[in-house]
């Protein structure tokens, strides 16, 4: 079970302007700044497969020699090199003595023939060998099905937000609003502290049967700043006239992720244990990233709410100076974050944990 300690200060007791300058820009760029890049795992290299080999016993029996331009090469066989000499055969016929340069010996000619008879299955064979019944077309492979997802219903989660910069503790408040009609959705995530201001992130869109589908990501602290999905493009587009970004199958934005993540574990929990890697593209109010979640296990929280039985998550900085973002979905609430914890390398943090929900 895992205790959260309470910060001992409230922003109101800090000094007046220094400290709250710098909690306000510490916040505010953590949430702005939430995650940095991911690589996708990569996938080990295909080892070379072997032909199979079939060991039997061979007795050939000599014929003359024919020059190879008037033989009719065999139907390709693979034939393995015998370790044990063969038994010797009836004196055959008398047969023109072979050229100089070639081996006489049968034995021998058994054992060169082999790599030829095993390279030739993947040649064609000359026009005049006997046509022989080709196997049918292999099926093509199935695609991989389309992940199943159970959106949660309408939430209206309150939190209460502890955070620590160069050492110096505060509190906020903060509120999760999450709607939908089973067509369309709205998010809304709101953070406020006394005489720090709010910042506000929207994400508003689509519920198709893979779950959310975004068109628009907000994020407001003074002035707002979006990201428009253009579908039909197959690019988001920023208002902050950053690069834009190519679309890729799944893509969320930076809030409609963590609904996602839920609607995916809650629909099947079991396809989901220790472990498991969920990765997908998050799009930001200016530029686009790779999100890669790990799950960790089952953890019982003592939030300020009270106790909430969840499913962690967490994912690893791969760079200096990223965040490392620890995630816990509690099933009482469809799978929804019931605690969100920021922290950087240098030991700053935001911990955003449940303290009440209802319907909206």
């Amino acid at each position: 079970m895992s205790h959260p300690t309470r910060p001992s200060r409230d922003v109101s007791s800090a000094t007046p302007w220094r400290p709250l300058a710098l909690l306000s820009a510490a916040m505010l760029a953590a949430h702005l700044l939430l995650l940095g890049g991911m690589n996708f795992d990569g996938l080990p290299a295909a080892q070379p497969l072997n032909r199979p080999l079939i060991t039997r016993t061979v007795v050939a029996t000599p014929v003359a020699a024919v020059p190879p331009s008037q033989a009719t090469p065999p139907r390709p066989k693979p034939v393995a090199t015998r370790t044990q000499p063969r038994t010797a055969p009836p004196a055959p016929a008398p047969a023109p003595a072979p050229a100089p340069d070639q081996d006489s010996n049968p034995t021998s000619d058994a054992v060169t023939s082999t790599p030829t008879a095993i390279n030739s299955v993947a040649e064609e064979p000359p026009a005049n060998a006997t046509e022989t019944p080709t196997a049918p077309p292999a099926a093509p492979a199935a695609e991989a099905p389309a992940p199943v997802v159970t959106v949660p219903g309408s939430l209206r989660i309150q939190y209460q937000l502890y955070g620590e910069v160069r050492t110096l503790p505060y509190t906020a408040n903060a509120e999760l609003l999450w709607a939908h009609d089973g067509e369309s959705y709205n998010a809304q995530l709101e953070i406020s502290a006394l005489f720090l201001g709010s910042r506000r992130q929207t994400s508003r869109g689509q519920l198709t049967p893979q779950g959310l589908k975004p068109k628009r990501f907000g994020d407001k602290v003074r002035s707002e700043v979006a990201a428009h999905f253009e579908y039909d493009k197959g690019k988001v587009i920023f208002s902050a006239n950053t690069p834009e970004a190519a679309l890729q199958p799944g893509a969320q934005d930076q809030l409609s992720i963590f609904v996602q993540l839920a609607s995916l574990i809650a629909a099947e929990p079991q396809r989901y244990p220790r472990g498991t890697a969920l990765e997908m593209q998050a799009v930001g109010p200016r530029e686009s990233d790779s999100w890669r979640f790990v799950v960790n296990g089952e953890e019982r929280l003592r939030l300020p709410g009270g106790e909430q039985d969840t499913l962690k998550l967490t994912r690893a900085p791969r760079q200096p100076h990223e965040l490392t973002v620890e995630l816990w979905l509690a099933p009482a609430l469809g799978y929804l974050p019931v605690r969100i914890k920021l922290t950087q390398d240098n030991g700053d943090f935001i911990d955003q944990q449940w303290r009440s929900s209802a319907t909206p």
